[in-house]
């Protein structure tokens, strides 16, 4: 069972919701040390106090505020659990709005908030249900690590996630990473969208969403521990420093992603193709309006 990582109370109008918070994700990822090559001693990192120049412990490290190079301003723990803000110690909740109004990266790590006690169970249920219900999320500003946070609230099976979410001024304009305009034809779209459709899932389930990375990982160590030749890295595959045809290319995606899931053998079925942007006419030509400006014609008029 995950550990709580902070307690408060979730403010609902004049419904209060005590609650624990414990991390709803966790990670499975290889995780290295550091060693000194040559004698493959461990290398640690020590904190030493510049005045004293010795290693200090954890037990007589805090936390300070810089005024000035000689002035220094402490702040302990009890000084940040006491901080007069109304989130200090409570999930605040400030609105309710649709998951599609926000866009998703403002949206960060998810906690689930587990009901602290007996006296919570009713109204985390009123909440956890009344949100389900109404197909919003709710948004919420709380205090954490030394700093007010703003946190989105939703329904997860039958618990509540609160994750953290970023400020607006917090999300950088990618204006400044956009390619350069290019024209894009409407074949070319609509290849797009066939492979897109050929690789849609009705849900993130199957090999294709495994971790490989973490498993050749462990391949390579449980080699090296037993003294065996290294697994082979596959090729890359070959494109011959060519550059591909986009049309081309998204065919043949399309037929891979379809071979991949066993809906027949690799067929390229043809995209349509560039529409011509001159069209040939058969209509007589219309005759010349005449203009001042110009000789008259040598045509003779027709009698009456």
């Amino acid at each position: 069972m995950p550990r709580s990582i902070w307690s408060g109370a979730i403010s609902f109008g004049l419904v209060t919701v005590p609650v624990n918070v414990a991390s709803a994700t966790e990670s499975h990822s290889i995780s290295f040390h550091q060693y000194h090559l040559e004698d493959m001693g461990r290398v640690r990192y020590r904190k030493i106090c510049e005045i004293e120049d010795r290693q200090v412990d954890e037990s007589e490290i805090g936390k300070g505020y810089e005024v000035a190079k000689d002035h220094i301003i402490p702040i302990s723990d009890a000084d940040l659990e006491n901080l007069p803000l109304p989130t200090a110690k409570a999930v605040e909740i400030e609105a309710f709005v649709p998951l599609e109004s926000i866009d998703p990266i403002r949206i960060g790590a998810g906690y689930y908030l587990t009901p602290n006690g007996q006296v919570a169970a009713k109204p985390y249920k009123l909440l956890r249900e009344a949100l389900g219900r109404s197909s919003r999320v709710a948004i919420a500003k709380w205090a954490w690590h030394g700093r007010e946070r703003l946190g989105m609230l939703r329904v997860r099976d039958e618990a509540l996630v609160l994750h953290v979410m970023y400020w607006p001024d917090e999300i950088r304009d990618p204006t400044e990473l956009l390619p350069p305009p290019v024209e894009l034809t409407e074949s070319e779209i609509d290849g797009a969208l066939a492979l897109i459709d050929s690789m849609t899932r009705e849900a993130l389930e199957g090999p294709e969403f495994h971790d490989t990375y973490t498993d050749a990982l462990a391949q390579i160590i449980e080699a090296k521990r037993e003294d065996k030749p290294l697994p082979e890295a596959p090729e890359p595959a070959d494109t011959g420093g060519k550059v591909f045809d986009l049309m081309a290319a998204l065919n043949e995606s399309v037929a891979k992603a379809k071979a991949s899931r066993g809906e027949g053998p690799a067929e390229v079925h043809e995209l349509p193709k560039k529409k011509a942007t001159a069209r040939k006419t058969t209509a007589k030509k219309q005759p010349a309006k005449k203009s001042g400006a110009k000789k008259a014609s040598g045509r003779r008029p027709r009698s009456a």
